[in-house]
């Protein structure tokens, strides 16, 4: 089977953000299957990928991927972003429909990714899997970065056409099924498929992290990892690090490792209420950095906006990051990762909006480092049991497998073992 691959923000181990879309490829390979990956650049992965003005071919790791040169980085403005989707878009439809694929496969953000798959699947006469990585246009609208009604009403009809044009879907958190389900699609053409734990690549390490970038080596010290967006919500860590400053506690150390429209504001505040003398702030690394440092850390934030409409509708590659090192995971909203962590013991899981909770978790950590360090195993456990990487790879590929097969019978053909 030959799958045509569609992700606008695919990133190898060697670039600096999610690696789903490689990792996933790496599992069709071993089973025997090609694929041709259909990306654009973006601020994490220009470095790896390469800028060519146009669109180039390259070989990386047996995937054939094609690089559509669409610039985006998250710092655009809202319409200069806008834009950077519909290019992509147009582009690789073209490239789509001179495939020889079997089935196309695309892969969200943004929602406008699946347009080129539902088109090229249809002039190909082939199956289209359409995978859902966060409820879109739900999650802008919430966080007030979608207020156009026509905007608004575009991208619903969008994200309703195209969830009843895949033949099969593909969901990353229990809330992104919900939402797929509530969108009249049956249940039967859906496959909940989360994140995965790199098992292998994170792996948990008790020497300290002397590095001055992080602050003192014996600050107990608070990691997040990914983007600095509205919707991300991170001016909650701001609110308890002000309350840790007024209480007088030391000793502290918060850690921001990403990039985002948000992260200049954040840094400016940081400064003008002087917490920023516990706080570090650093760009984005490329994973394998990552997976050196993020185990001498002491706990993982799992920090979001309070939007009850997200909260199970996530599937954060840090928060499995997180469990592969050892951390333990302060939360501060409810949904299907607070229940695994208060379930599991691998952390703490705080009210929304609450800076007096946040700091107390924080303090209870930093003076109860032996339980801290407890939790951190047994989410390492967790990690191992549910969510390694190659039994979530054995069922993604599954689902494409059997919609592969099914689209042949449907389309009248015979369908041998893909």
């Amino acid at each position: 089977m030959h799958v045509a691959y569609i992700h606008q923000h695919f990133c190898t181990p060697q670039g600096s953000a999610g690696t789903r879309s490689y990792e996933m490829s790496q599992c069709l390979l071993r089973a025997g299957h090609r694929v041709s990956m259909i990306c654009g650049v973006n601020d994490a992965t220009a470095h790896v990928l390469g800028r060519s003005g146009g669109v180039h071919e390259r070989e990386i790791d047996g995937i054939h991927v094609y690089v559509i040169d669409e610039p985006y980085s998250n710092k655009m403005g809202f319409w200069r972003r806008i834009m950077a989707f519909g290019n992509f878009a147009r582009k690789a439809a073209r490239i789509v429909s001179r495939l020889d694929a079997d089935l196309v496969l695309a892969t969200s953000t943004p929602l406008t990714v699946g347009v080129p798959g539902m088109k090229g699947a249809r002039r190909l006469g082939v199956p289209f899997v359409f995978e859902v990585r966060d409820l879109w246009p739900e999650g802008p609208i919430a966080v007030g970065a979608l207020r156009n009604p026509l905007l608004i009403w575009y991208a619903q009809r969008l994200e309703q056409r195209l969830y009843h044009a895949a033949d099969h879907l593909i969901a990353l958190a229990p809330g992104i099924r919900e939402g797929i389900l509530r969108r009249g699609v049956p249940s039967e053409k859906i496959t909940l498929v989360p994140n995965g734990a790199d098992l292998d690549l994170f792996t948990p390490r008790d020497e300290p992290l002397d590095d001055p970038r992080f602050g003192s080596a014996s600050d107990f010290k608070l990691v997040f990892t990914g983007a600095h967006g509205l919707i991300n919500g991170l001016d909650a860590v701001l609110d308890a690090a002000a309350e840790l400053l007024r209480r007088g506690e030391g000793g502290i150390r918060f850690v921001f490792i990403g990039d985002g429209n948000q992260k200049q504001r954040l840094m400016e505040r940081s400064r003008a209420e002087e917490t920023e003398r516990m706080i570090s702030w650093l760009p984005f690394m490329p994973k394998q950095e990552l997976a050196r440092v993020l185990p001498r850390m002491n706990t993982g934030l799992m920090i979001l906006q309070n939007l009850q409409m997200v909260q199970y509708a996530t599937s954060p590659n840090k928060f499995f990051d997180y469990l592969s090192s050892g951390l333990p995971v302060i939360n501060n909203y409810p949904g299907w990762l607070a229940d695994m962590i208060q379930e599991h013991r691998c952390g703490i899981v705080v009210p929304p909006d609450d800076p007096q909770a946040f700091a107390d978790a924080v303090v209870w950590l930093r003076d109860h480092r032996a339980e801290a360090r407890e939790m951190g195993r047994r989410g390492r456990r967790l990690a191992e049991a549910r969510f390694s990487r190659p039994v979530l790879g054995a069922a993604f590929v599954r689902a494409l497998e059997t919609a592969y097969a099914n689209g042949r019978r449907n389309r009248g053909h015979e369908s041998p073992a893909p």
